[in-house]
């Protein structure tokens, strides 16, 4: 009996390069289902690109990658068009699969701020991020978790959702994630997990070279947002610091609204901090 094959195999490959005041973009492949259709500029004269599915999701068994890389000075905002959805896997089929190159160059930065994942019932899905930061390089990097498709209601239907998370700087490991949820078979609302919560988030903030105090002096600031911005049986954030160059904050909620406005707060603060910019939050098209 033949193995199953990959229902799609997608690939998306982008460039972007600064010439001094703006940063471009530069397609170098792109095979559907997933598209860019151009580069907005940004008033600090950053590219901001909206990443287009074309098939409306991630279908059953589809294999799709994204490659990103920003080069020296450049800065790239990207982000989706809408929520990303994980639709259901028939039983014969593999795994949707998605993986995630990005690599930031000397001095570059990259904003990767997409919309939250939605996994359908019956959904089983895997997600292989690689960020890799060079010296001066930044990083603001974002991922939201829905627990299905509440209107139906839907939740915590799908079969399998694997998530990993491994950011290099200077050829040093800073930050390896990982997390496999299979609700049918381990109990999503152990304490170990989410407890009463549904929805989670990851937010990641790096600049490679920065002293370590100043990391510190970041994280007590952004602790000042937690403080504010979480409420018991509501939503509770943390922040901590990586091993270097960089923290990390995350979230749990009983609601999307909730962290997807908290973690502009924390971005327009961090971005003020380390690079006396306002965050321009992506505008969103159709």
């Amino acid at each position: 009996m033949s193995e199953p094959k990959p229902r799609v195999t997608g690939r998306l490959s982008l460039n972007f390069q600064s010439d001094g005041s703006h940063t471009v973009m530069r397609v170098k492949e792109q095979l559907p289902p997933l598209k860019v259709v151009r580069a907005f500029e940004l008033a600090d004269g950053a590219a901001l690109v909206h990443l287009h599915n074309l098939s409306g999701g991630v279908l059953g068994g589809d294999h799709l990658t994204l490659a990103v890389e920003v080069e020296a000075g450049a800065q790239a905002q990207i982000t989706s068009t809408g929520a990303t959805r994980l639709y259901r896997n028939r039983a014969d089929s593999l795994d949707s699969y998605q993986l995630n190159q990005l690599q930031v160059a000397e001095g570059g930065l990259l904003e990767f701020l997409p919309d939250q994942l939605i996994p359908y019932a019956g959904s089983r899905y895997r997600q292989e991020t690689r960020i890799t930061l060079g010296a001066g390089a930044g990083l603001f990097w974002w991922e939201m978790v829905a627990p299905g498709r509440e209107a139906y209601p839907e939740l915590f239907e799908y079969g399998r959702l694997q998530l990993s998370l491994d950011i290099t700087a200077k050829n040093r490991p800073i930050a390896l994630e990982h997390i496999r949820l299979e609700p049918k078979i381990k109990d999503i609302a152990a304490l170990v997990r989410l407890g009463q919560f549904r929805y989670f988030a990851s937010f990641y903030i790096c600049k490679v070279g920065l002293p370590p105090f100043r990391w510190l002096e970041l994280e007590k600031r952004l602790d000042e947002l937690v403080c504010q911005l979480s409420r018991p049986n509501e939503i509770l954030w943390g922040v901590s610091a990586l091993t270097a160059h960089g923290l990390v904050v995350r979230a749990v909620s009983l609601t999307s609204r909730a962290i997807t406005a908290g973690l502009l707060d924390f971005w327009r603060c961090a971005k003020l901090e380390l690079y006396e910019q306002v965050a321009i939050p992506p505008r969103k098209i159709y």
